[in-house]
């Protein structure tokens, strides 16, 4: 399992996000204090608070989906 933090910062962001983790072929948790959704749902993620940093989780982690996620790590 790979865990990744994200910021997730407008509605178009999240609609670009959910859009492009769809495409992975493994489960994958958006983590928020003791809130755990799945990433591939919009109406889960408009449930988290999004003004703080998401930790991802991706089960079968290969390192392509790094280019999705790129965009979204809190620096």
């Amino acid at each position: 399992m790979k865990q990744l933090n994200i910021m997730l910062k407008s509605i178009d962001q999240v609609k670009t996000f959910v859009n492009e983790v769809s495409g992975i072929d493994s489960d994958v948790f958006l983590c928020s204090g003791r809130y755990v959704i799945d990433a591939k749902s919009i109406m889960g993620i408009f449930s988290l608070d999004l003004s703080k940093p998401l930790t991802v989780e991706i089960e079968n982690w290969d390192e392509e989906y790094m280019n999705i996620f790129q965009k979204y790590l809190v620096k």
